[in-house]
């Protein structure tokens, strides 16, 4: 008799543990189908206006849409031949390249001396920090604008302005010259403002680095007798360089798809020597009514981009799920 009341407890267990898996999972279904809901007017509005206006960029630009009147006859890969082609756009190419390689080295080298600085603990360094960050919260616009009159070479007529006056007041002459006005400068004068914008953002990204690292670390490389430098080139810099990653990727996809300052700042410059892709796909488009040409240069960014992101977001995905 016991066995039989036995029998039946644990037949009434296995039914109350069904009804339950049974209950968890509709309510597991429920939450799917209500977290589904949720998301789809985003998913839907993403695959349309982001994926969807890629596609059709990538499609415009295999066809001979050269005027206001859309025209989708299929000219195959003739738009891009032609854009390798014109002497513009190989210059925009070179241009990218010195920009993308200054603004990098110049960024990473200021961003990380000033957080060196600001690591050892000196007095007001919030102000500083707020100061070396302030350029952050500016609009590249706004920057373009401003540097723009401070890299005025002036004129005869009206002497020295900006920085050619300040060489001027401290006796610095020789190092007046040209500028964004000078075709042997150019871009370099953009790389300037840029540096000038970003330094700071680099800046907070190494600091947040140094105040991770364990003070430990630095105290047993003294005890073993090394110095400042060893230090900093053994320890703190193989540490800082998923910092060092991160801040490449985000200057470089920046600096690929330069646009707003160049246009407040030089625009093309003489015989294009600060223009950039951007520029020369808003030129393209929207003064030459060449959409498929501009659709090109599109496509073309959207690549060298993507090679230069989308490694990075494995690389990151992978390490976290090792971690």
């Amino acid at each position: 008799m016991a066995q039989g009341i036995s029998e039946g407890s644990l037949t009434t267990k296995s039914k109350t543990v069904a009804v339950h898996r049974r209950r968890s999972k509709r309510w597991l279904t429920r939450d799917r189908i209500i977290s589904l809901l949720l998301i789809a007017p985003s998913a839907i509005l993403i695959a349309i206006f982001v994926y969807g206006f890629i596609a059709f960029t990538g499609f415009a630009s295999f066809t001979k849409w050269d005027s206001l009147l859309p025209d989708f006859s299929l000219v195959g890969f003739r738009n891009y031949q032609k854009l390798f082609d014109t002497v513009r756009f190989q210059i925009d190419l070179q241009n990218t390249v010195v920009f993308t390689i200054l603004f990098l080295i110049a960024c990473l080298a200021i961003g990380f001396v000033l957080a060196v600085l600001l690591d050892q603990k000196i007095r007001f360094e919030g102000i500083f920090r707020s100061i070396f960050l302030f350029p952050l919260a500016v609009s590249y616009i706004v920057t373009g604008v401003v540097w723009r009159w401070l890299l005025n070479p002036g004129s005869v007529q009206l002497g020295s302005t900006g920085v050619n006056l300040l060489f001027d007041n401290l006796g610095l002459g020789f190092l007046k010259n040209g500028w964004y006005t000078d075709p042997s400068i150019g871009i370099k004068a953009v790389v300037i403002a840029a540096t000038w914008q970003m330094s700071g953002y680099v800046m907070a990204m190494y600091l947040a680095g140094l105040r991770g690292i364990p003070e430990d670390l630095r105290e047993a490389a003294r005890v073993d007798g090394a110095n400042e430098f060893e230090i900093y080139r053994h320890i703190i810099l193989p540490l800082l360089q998923p910092i060092t990653l991160g801040a490449v990727i985000i200057l470089g996809h920046m600096s690929l798809k330069i646009f707003d300052l160049v246009v407040a700042m030089t625009g093309p410059g003489p015989a294009f020597s600060s223009d950039v892709p951007a520029f020369f796909m808003w030129d393209t488009t929207f003064r030459g009514n060449n959409f498929a040409q501009g659709a090109g240069i599109a496509t073309i960014l959207l690549a060298v981009v993507a090679v230069l992101i989308v490694p990075y977001l494995i690389y990151s995905t992978r390490t976290e799920a090792e971690v």
